[in-house]
């Protein structure tokens, strides 16, 4: 069991001090990064809930509906309802590149208890293949939405972006979840994506530490003026 849960909690401790360690200015206070990291974990329980009912109701008749509603839709839409209403009205959200650390704190405890369960089920040989895929995935989608969430915060017009944040992980969660349905070759197609998912998180990464550096940049200026 000692292994299964430090398999399971490992890739997303791993992935989130990779991402809170990018933060290049005042890092974000542990205790809320922990706060929004639990409050995600917590989520698993409700959304597994009503994915059962939905599935066992058979209220959505196909695979490609499946992995856009039951699956990506009701994940992200939470995940974003959390990251909007709790760390966006923070006052310690201070910078763009915070969006990014509030919505991977987010995303991975939503992975890492659904990892946890997962191998508990299945099996500790599992943990790699989760690693890879399911974990890097959820932390991949919190870093689009917190970019977008960061940029909507700081940047007009705020709804346009807002809007993104909640979009744009949905549409690419729903596609990533569509792939594995697949009988046959879900692996020939899986690798490319998951490849243009790292490029795509990496560059809001880059992205989000400029805008970051040119908001700091302009409070800085403002105050010697001041």
């Amino acid at each position: 069991m000692l292994a299964i849960l430090s398999a399971g909690i490992a890739p997303g401790l791993a992935l989130l001090s990779y991402f809170y360690l990018k933060d290049q200015y005042e890092s974000e206070p542990i205790g809320l990064v922990l706060r929004a990291f639990i409050t995600g974990a917590l989520l698993v329980f409700p959304i597994m809930f009503i994915q059962y009912v939905l599935r066992v109701e058979e209220a959505v008749p196909s695979h490609l509906l499946n992995s856009f509603i039951t699956t990506s839709l009701l994940e992200e839409f939470f995940k974003w309802f959390i990251l909007f209403f709790t760390a966006y009205q923070h006052i310690e959200f201070d910078e763009p590149y915070d969006g990014i650390i509030y919505g991977v704190s987010i995303s991975l405890g939503f992975a890492t208890v659904e990892n946890i369960l997962y191998l508990v089920a299945n099996g500790v040989e599992y943990a790699l293949g989760r690693a890879l895929l399911p974990v890097s995935s959820h932390a991949l989608f919190g870093v689009i939405m917190g970019y977008y969430i960061g940029k909507g915060k700081f940047t007009m017009p705020k709804g346009k972006w807002i809007f993104f944040s909640l979009v744009i992980p949905f549409i690419l969660h729903g596609i990533y979840d569509y792939i594995l349905t697949m009988q046959k070759n879900w692996l020939l197609f899986i690798t490319p994506f998951m490849l243009f998912l790292w490029w795509l998180g990496l560059r809001k990464v880059k992205i989000a530490r400029e805008l970051s550096r040119e908001h700091v940049n302009k409070y800085m200026n403002a105050n010697y003026k001041i």
